[in-house]
């Protein structure tokens, strides 16, 4: 399924009929899914987050722009954050079935739109963007709102599309494709927005200008700026001076593994001219931006943060560094927010970092990582984070199991009842996932447990597998049942012509396929925690032996179900080759399942009865 992603930030964060008027206009396209408004007061800005497909997603972007033109008047505007129009930026990113050139077309479609039917100048960047110096939003945004009528009169800063007189009322946009950017704030208890950005300056990627610290202040801003001399050239990152370029470019890259050369240039700067200028230095992470800044509505100083690509650049890195900074100038770290959305992958990075520190197993729940994660980052220190809205995975893919989301009782009476499905290969994966559930259990109790220190690592190994086995199989209970209703919608299918019977025919073979295709599974993941099931036996806590055991008896029920589901829809396949190949796989299963489970009860008693 093709799904981009489109966050515009609109200039209005405290009115509220404004707001719901701006959304109002995109939710009234079809196919457009909205998942999050984020309005701020104090930057008296809005983030709005949809996804669609392209089509969808293009009309949704255009009508919320025409909307805010409507009615924000940008000459009244002002607020704490960056901007240069009615809506702001508005970038486009791919999720799901996408590339980069088809979002940076779209960008420029909907920018070309834009300008000629609003009448508003629009700057591409990032992925879109027509000259170097148009990459970076903040050159782009450079002078703002306030400096974008003089900006307008230069030929370097013609816009992209629309035109290049200055609208005193909606501004100019930027527009774009990028990869996916984290909006994360850091909470500081002070209200010194000095602190901020000191804090900011070290964090992000274009990094500072050097200074001497104050013995007065623990703040650097408070500390006289260092500048590039005759026959002295400080280096800026460290306490080195040089006595020219070439020595300073050595010096980085030996003793800091830094271009000097390629960071003069990002910085606008001629390495061949700097007697006078201040000594630069770089960020401590790479693809971050940072500004410091103070919030009314909280009372406190928050570092605005923007990750162009977290898996460089890690939010619990940067939260670590920050905390770190915070105390080396007499303040603490509170917690943090996040504006818009992350992805999963962000949320469980971190939350296996945190359980590392604390040398627990990351062999846990899903939810448990993610819970972590939001706890040791302070996600709800001013705002509630709520993981099914702020989680971008599980905002857009809201899982539907209708058995899996039932109580115990529920599942266990719609079992009993006279429908045909829920039926024996559901239950086979619940039996599998019951025994990964067990095996994890067992892991995550040895992992914990002193007198197998030695084991940690293995005990982790094997619970971060189990959890995978565990989820999977879980959606395979619904998924089985799903199969079987494939079927019997196949079989439906009328027959009356020699067309439809063509159809019908090849419908029935595809849905059989692939009823047979979810009890194969189910049964070799069973099989898999089989063997997790050995090794918990034989390495494992001697306490949970029994757990561990009970792990490969529900297994190996659940092997021998599901391939008894895999052998009853065999006789509705016509391909020949297919049915003895699986009739293969299906004896060598269960012949082996039968054999490691025999293995493992006898391991199983003999442990316990030297317990």
């Amino acid at each position: 399924m093709q799904l981009i992603e489109c966050v515009p930030n609109f200039s209005e964060g405290k009115d509220r009929t404004k707001i719901d008027s701006i959304v109002e206009a995109i939710s009234g396209v079809r196919g457009v899914k909205i998942l999050d408004v984020d309005p701020g007061p104090d930057t008296n800005r809005t983030v709005v987050t949809i996804v669609g497909s392209s089509d969808d997603v293009s009309e949704a972007a255009f009508q919320g722009i025409k909307r805010a033109s409507e009615v924000i008047d940008m000459r009244s505007h002002s607020g704490a954050h960056p901007r240069m129009g009615a809506t702001d930026v508005c970038p486009f990113i791919p999720v799901n079935g996408v590339t980069i050139k088809e979002c940076v077309d779209l960008s420029k479609k909907v920018g070309h739109r834009v300008g000629d039917e609003l009448a508003i100048p629009i700057y591409l960047y990032e992925y879109s963007a027509q000259k170097p110096e148009r990459k970076n939003l903040a050159n782009v945004r450079k002078g703002e709102y306030e400096g974008l009528a003089d900006k307008l009169k230069h030929p370097e800063w013609a816009p992209d599309y629309g035109p290049s007189e200055f609208n005193a009322r909606a501004g100019a946009t930027v527009m774009g494709c990028r990869e996916f950017l984290i909006a994360y704030n850091i909470n500081l208890n002070t209200r010194d927005h000095r602190l901020a950005t000191d804090i900011a300056l070290e964090l992000r990627e274009a990094g500072r200008a050097a200074r001497e610290p104050s013995p007065a202040s623990k703040n650097i801003l408070d500390g006289s700026i260092l500048r590039y001399k005759d026959d002295a050239y400080p280096c800026g990152i460290c306490s080195e001076i040089c006595s020219d370029v070439d020595s300073l470019a050595e010096h980085w890259q030996v003793a800091h593994d830094e271009n000097f050369l390629e960071y003069m240039n990002s910085q606008g700067r001629n390495p061949n001219d700097l007697i006078g200028k201040s000594v630069k230095r770089p960020g401590m992470f790479k693809d971050v931006k940072a500004i410091g800044w103070y919030v009314d509505s909280y009372h406190r100083a928050q570092i605005s943060i923007n990750f162009n690509n977290y898996r460089r650049s890690k939010i619990h890195d940067v939260f670590d560094v920050v905390c770190r900074l915070a105390d080396q100038r007499g303040i603490r770290v509170t917690g943090s927010e996040l504006v818009g959305l992350i992805p999963l992958e962000a949320i469980l990075m971190a939350g296996r970092h945190y359980l590392e520190k604390q040398n627990r197993s990351t062999g846990v729940p899903e939810a448990d990582i993610v819970e972590c994660a939001v706890q040791s980052l302070g996600l709800n220190d001013v705002s509630e984070f709520i993981p099914e809205e702020k989680i971008i995975d599980y905002a857009v893919n809201k899982k539907k199991r209708p058995l899996m989301d039932q109580s115990g009782n529920e599942f266990i009476k719609e079992l009993s009842t006279n429908n045909p499905a829920p039926g024996g290969g559901s239950v086979s994966a619940f039996a599998g996932a019951m025994g990964a559930s067990l095996a994890s259990m067992v892991a995550v109790l040895t992992h914990e447990k002193k007198e197998f220190l030695t084991r940690k690592e293995e005990m982790n190994d094997i619970g971060v597998e189990a959890q995978q086995l565990k989820d999977r199989l879980a959606f395979l209970v619904d998924e089985d049942t799903k199969a079987f209703n494939r079927v019997m919608e196949a079989n439906r299918l009328s027959d009356g012509t020699d067309e439809e019977r063509k159809i019908k025919e090849s419908a029935i073979e595809e849905s059989n396929k692939y009823a047979i295709q979810i009890p194969m599974e189910t049964a070799e993941l069973s099989f898999q925690v089989m063997e997790l099931s050995e090794k918990l036996v034989e390495w494992g806590n001697p306490n949970s032996v029994s757990d561990a055991g009970v792990a490969a008896e529900v297994g190996l029920a659940a092997v021998r179900g599901a391939c008894m589901n895999v052998k009853i829809n065999l006789p509705g396949i016509d391909d020949q080759d297919y049915v003895s190949d699986m009739n293969a796989k299906v004896s060598s299963l269960i012949k082996n399942a039968e054999s490691l489970q025999k293995t493992v009860f006898k391991k199983t008693m003999q442990v316990i009865k030297n317990v």
